[in-house]
């Protein structure tokens, strides 16, 4: 009796031990867009000026549920990706871009995803089949500005997606008041110039600003005017819900000053 007893526990223990080994989760790297840097690759490489944690190991495994438009895929082991206040490094691109992925493992995948601050871009079609290690993708007529680029991997035989985020700025933008560096020469004129009388200049009142007032539900782009606090605000890109002043001097908003001297 005692020797069944002791062959039963066996038993039973080794079925208990086999369990967890059965139900591990897949340990293999997958991949991550090289090109431009993302923002993991940035931390792999070193090119990030500051520690990302563990993201910098493991730059392939920024994985989770597919859907997320975090940059991190709501993975809490790589949330830092989705810290947009710190300073990543940014490319200078055109409006052309080719996005080159470095696969380590290449899944069965359904769609390439592309973002543009939040927005869908563009979707590749990968059908079920198996991309190549070094798969890129070209995205056109980009809008000029900086803009944070989502770029989501969806496995097809999977409920996961993989996620890099890009951060670059198409084309270059002119700042406000930025004088002309090659202005071209002129001749002086022979006679003085005869200023004919005008009105006094209107303006508004005290207090007022002639730019429309910002608005958190509109959408603005390159160029566009809108007041806030008693100031004058010119969008450098295209924005939405970033309220004039809390931007800061790099953010979308160029200060043009107070809207009445």
């Amino acid at each position: 009796m005692k020797t069944f007893r002791a062959a039963f526990l066996a038993g039973v223990l080794g079925a208990t031990l086999v369990v967890p080994v059965a139900g591990a989760p897949d340990a293999q790297a997958h991949g991550w867009v090289t090109s431009p840097p993302s923002r993991q690759d940035t931390c792999a490489t070193g090119a990030a000026p500051f520690d990302c944690g563990t993201v910098k190991y493991e730059p392939q495994s920024v994985e989770a549920p597919k859907g997320s438009m975090q940059c991190s895929g709501g993975n809490p082991a790589f949330a830092i990706l989705d810290d947009a206040s710190k300073p990543w490094p940014v490319t200078s691109v055109g409006p052309t871009l080719t996005v080159q992925w470095k696969l380590t493992a290449a899944h069965s995948t359904s769609l390439w995803e592309y973002f543009v601050d939040g927005r869908s871009y563009r979707t590749f079609d990968q059908g079920g089949a198996q991309p190549s290690s070094t798969i890129s993708h070209t995205l056109t007529n980009l809008p000029a500005g900086r803009h944070t680029i989502l770029a989501r991997w969806n496995v097809s035989n999977t409920t996961n997606a993989f996620y890099s985020c890009i951060d670059v700025l198409v084309g270059e933008p002119t700042e406000p008041g930025t004088p002309d560096p090659t202005p071209s020469p002129t001749d002086p004129p022979t006679t003085p110039p005869t200023t004919p009388p005008t009105s006094p200049p209107t303006t508004p009142p005290s207090g007022q600003c002639a730019a429309t007032p910002w608005s958190a539900g509109a959408v603005y782009v390159n160029g566009d005017v809108v007041s806030a606090e008693g100031r004058s605000w010119r969008a450098k890109w295209w924005t939405t819900g970033e309220r004039p002043g809390t931007t800061g001097t790099w953010g979308v908003w160029a200060d043009l000053g107070p809207c009445t001297t």
